[in-house]
């Protein structure tokens, strides 16, 4: 009796390890943005009056939730006030469900570093690529809200070059779970 009450002991110890590994909650972070603090330059806008380096952040997440099949990361201004609709300034989607990060300027217009068979969408520039921030000189600083999306479709269903909005928008019928982070910059 004593020999099946150890083994089902260690049973159940076994199965809350298990268990509370994969109740992990979904996170994101980035050793190159510091959430509520300033973007550095490497990461600013390089035209319209900013002179950064233009290079997307390096991303890092933990607790995928069981059952993603992809990713989807988006990156919007949250007060960008001279559009209605705010701003996206990088839009990432298809990302495989075996990768828990992207490297630094993963997102570029030049050389994209992204895994085979993600798709870069459309910014509000018009591009398919990462673009920094560059809000108006002397606004206030303007938070930029990054958010990575755990779905279960491989393949998000939008057309080619979609953009932000579209995408965020889409994502909302496939999500498991989403994470966030919000650096601020300004002029």
């Amino acid at each position: 009796m004593t020999r099946q009450l150890l083994i089902l002991t260690s049973l159940s110890l076994l199965a809350v390890v298990a268990l509370a590994a994969d109740t992990m909650p979904f996170s994101l972070s980035s050793p190159d943005l510091v959430p509520g603090r300033r973007i550095p330059l490497a990461h600013v806008f390089n035209d319209a009056g900013c002179t950064g380096g233009n290079r997307s952040p390096s991303l890092e997440w933990r607790g995928v939730p069981i059952g993603t099949k992809s990713f989807a990361i988006t990156m919007f201004d949250l007060d960008e006030h001279g559009s209605p609709s705010g701003w996206w300034h990088w839009v990432v989607y298809d990302l495989p469900p075996t990768i828990n990060g992207i490297a630094e300027n993963a997102g570029s217009d030049k050389e994209p570093r992204l895994p085979a068979g993600a798709i870069q969408g459309r910014t509000d520039l018009g591009n398919d690529a990462y673009h920094g921030p560059c809000p108006g000189k002397g606004e206030p600083a303007h938070r930029y809200l990054i958010t990575i999306y755990a779905l279960k479709v491989a393949k998000l269903p939008v057309p080619p070059e979609a953009s932000g909005a579209m995408v965020s928008w889409t994502v909302r019928d496939y999500m498991l779970a989403k994470a966030t982070l919000i650096s601020t910059y300004a002029r």
